[in-house]
């Protein structure tokens, strides 16, 4: 439990510039906006270099935070409940893909966690642009399977990367 709340305490935004410059998050921000002309889903990218140290404290895990930041983005807030979370806690290495109860009827849990478990393989090697576009792609094909696109296609949510902020 020290070495975890030390981890977060520590942690410096550098890295996560570090990991996911502008252009990076330029590049991640238009693999969405493609991705989403091909079928119904919305995704929503956030990454966050360390939890505040209180939530360490309480114990709370990436997935835990991750639902927390699926409601504050209001991911679940789409026509369809077709919303999708792909979040990155740096500090911990860790990648939770969340989907609204529109899409985890139709798609499983494990095939979230081969996406996820794609990216992370490329995110311990340094691979933070590829592993992200792998994680979109692979959830593109799985939304473009279950949501293909109808005659009506708003787009509901932003594009752009989150990073929140501590």
């Amino acid at each position: 439990m020290v070495s975890r709340i030390l981890k977060h305490f520590f942690d410096h935004p550098w890295r996560l510039r570090s990991a996911f410059p502008r252009a990076t998050l330029g590049v991640i921000e238009a693999a969405i906006k493609a991705s989403e002309t091909r079928h119904r889903g919305e995704l929503r990218f956030a990454i966050e270099s360390a939890l505040p140290v209180h939530l360490v404290m309480r114990g709370h895990t990436s997935r835990q935070r991750a639902l927390d930041i699926f409601s504050q983005l209001k991911v679940w807030d789409t026509d369809e409940n077709s919303g999708v979370l792909i979040y990155v806690l740096l500090a911990e290495h860790k990648l939770e893909i969340v989907a609204d109860r529109g899409i985890t009827h139709r798609v499983e849990q494990k095939e979230w966690n081969a996406i996820a478990h794609t990216m992370e393989s490329a995110y311990r090697n340094g691979d933070f642009l590829n592993g992200s576009l792998a994680g979109i792609d692979a959830i593109t094909r799985l939304l473009d399977q279950h949501f293909p696109p109808g005659h009506r296609n708003p787009n509901e949510l932003p594009d752009r990367p989150v990073i929140i902020k501590r």
